[in-house]
């Protein structure tokens, strides 16, 4: 294994330890401690109803950062998108990249290796990156949105490297149908 130094901006306030990146306040924790949490929801409240809400905070959380980063960078369009799936990246929730965008159709489709994910908990047998999802729909929705058009997306996770016979996790993105965008149906696992 190649290490290296973050190759992201990190700014740590010396009165207050608040760390940043990008003018936006972070936490720095372990990925078991995040990890542990994480199942310990999903155990209380089950999969498919935890995933409905981290869908909907991570759509907005999404939303906010590549509004902020854009603004910031002053970014457009699909080097939004590319700025975020690099950020992630360089967080450490695995390395995603982007397998195909179309911002006029409203599809993307994102391919994930080296799920933090994967790495804590193994092969379960099943998807376990459900969390990204409403991240990958509101960052396309809010690159729709400045780019003036009124498409929404849902997101979906097709694979994961945790289930058998999968190297990689996969994600598509796909415009709502009416009858989603009326509902909310379709956000979550």
């Amino acid at each position: 294994m190649t290490k290296m130094a973050p190759e992201l901006p990190i700014e740590v306030d010396v009165e207050t330890g608040v760390w940043t990146t990008d003018a936006l306040p972070m936490l720095y924790v372990p990925r078991h401690f995040f990890i542990n949490n994480h199942v310990a929801v999903e155990e209380a409240l089950g999969a498919e109803r935890y995933a409905e809400i981290l869908y909907h905070a991570g759509y907005k959380s999404a939303w906010h950062w590549c509004e902020k980063e854009a603004e910031l960078h002053g970014l457009e369009g699909e080097a939004v998108f590319e700025h975020y799936m690099k950020r992630l990246s360089q967080r450490g929730w695995g390395h995603f990249i982007t397998e195909a965008i179309d911002l006029d159709a409203g599809t993307a489709a994102v391919r994930l290796e080296h799920s933090a994910f994967v790495y804590q908990l193994g092969k379960v047998g099943r998807k376990i990156e459900y969390m990204f999802t409403g991240w990958f729909a509101g960052a396309l929705d809010q690159i729709l949105e400045a780019r003036g058009s009124s498409l929404r997306t849902v997101a979906l996770q097709t694979q994961s490297a945790a289930e058998p016979g999968c190297e990689v996790g996969r994600f598509e993105v796909q415009p709502l149908t009416a009858t989603q965008q009326q509902t909310g149906e379709g956000r979550g696992v």
